[in-house]
């Protein structure tokens, strides 16, 4: 299916549960790649299934499978919903993440849910998904993929920073694509906000009214992943196991939490965007919405922080995810070994006829 210009959907879901990101737009190819997105929207989860996916991870591996199936004809009902709703009549393709259950590379291990065959039989169109078993069968990391999509369709910015469950950055030094998870964002932020019964810190304003725990705010700052090379990424079960039992020791209120983490957050990211002066910043992904975060960000910084409109910022990682579906569709690379650690750069993902 090579051609010039591609109507497809971008499925997305993100370890902050805030619900499946869709959108639909139309690519082209000129001198360089252009994107339009034409509608897009956020499907929020049910309460069943924040409480499921909540706790992929401490499910045995038949009840995950069966929960898969469940999960693969939800999200083919959302799509269907979202391609009627919104009138499409001209469509290429549906290119789905899916959503991450487990993820320990090391251990060559990644599954995704909601990428069962039948997603396509459901739709009655090609999908295109599954885009991180591949890489890390080859030794990769799996993640993060989108940095491929920030060199192709965002190269005007040094830095691209997405602030959603995790942080994760892209940017080029010495001719190569480099990217990597720096820190925990919404996925320890929402999990204490929620203990309030909020489901996130509106513009992080509980965090502003908050106090820094210095004993805290040290000890988060010296966990092991910090000091360890990229390609490296960041899932589920390292929060759950590092980062949470860390923070509860301290036994503080839940405004410190935020405010602390906010902190460490921002020092973690300064880090990184440090690395280059005079360097522009974009950022999206729900944490850009975070203006006591963004502010303690620009504090540590001297770099230039651009936050695009709302559809770029709520919707950059499913944009780029349909993307990568239109790459593998033309078996283009839309896997940078430099990113991920694997043995070679790839066109990742697996396609599915209706």
């Amino acid at each position: 299916m090579v051609k010039d210009e591609y109507n497809v959907i971008g499925v997305m879901s993100g370890t902050s549960l805030d619900g499946i990101d869709l959108v639909y737009a139309q690519f082209k190819l000129e001198d360089t790649w252009k994107f339009n997105i034409l509608c897009s929207e956020t499907i929020a989860y049910s309460d069943f299934w924040v409480s499921n996916l909540k706790t992929l991870v401490d499910k045995t591996y038949d009840a995950l499978r069966q929960l898969d199936t469940t999960y693969t004809e939800y999200l083919a009902q959302t799509i269907k919903t979202f391609i009627k709703v919104n009138a499409i009549d001209r469509l290429d393709a549906v290119c789905s993440h899916g959503h991450t259950a487990l993820h320990t590379p090391k251990k060559g291990l990644t599954y995704q849910i909601g990428n069962a065959p039948i997603i396509s039989k459901l739709l009655k169109h090609i999908v295109v998904c599954d885009f991180r078993v591949q890489d890390v069968a080859l030794g990769g990391q799996g993640a993060p993929l989108v940095p491929i999509g920030d060199k192709l369709l965002f190269s005007e910015y040094d830095f691209c920073l997405n602030l959603g469950g995790f942080a994760n950055i892209s940017s080029e030094f010495k001719d190569e694509r480099i990217a990597y998870d720096i820190c925990p964002v919404n996925i320890v932020l929402n999990h204490y906000t929620n203990m309030l019964g909020l489901p996130f810190d509106n513009k992080g304003e509980i965090a502003l009214s908050g106090t820094i725990n210095v004993d805290l705010l040290s000890k988060l700052n010296q966990l092991d992943f910090y000091r360890e090379p990229y390609p490296k990424s960041l899932g589920l079960e390292w929060v759950k196991s590092k980062v949470i039992p860390l923070i509860n020791n301290f036994k503080i209120e839940i405004k410190d939490i935020l405010c602390t983490f906010s902190e460490h957050i921002a020092i973690q990211i300064s880090k990184e965007i440090n690395k280059k002066r005079d360097a522009f910043v974009f950022i999206t992904g729900g944490g850009a919405y975070n203006m006591y975060l963004i502010k303690r960000v620009n504090y540590h910084s001297n770099n230039k922080i651009i936050i695009p409109d709302r559809q770029v910022v709520e919707f950059k990682e499913a944009l780029i995810f349909a993307f990568l579906g239109i790459l593998k569709l033309r078996d283009e690379v839309n896997c940078l070994k430099s990113v991920t650690g694997a043995k070679k750069n790839h066109s990742s993902g697996v396609v599915f006829m209706p």
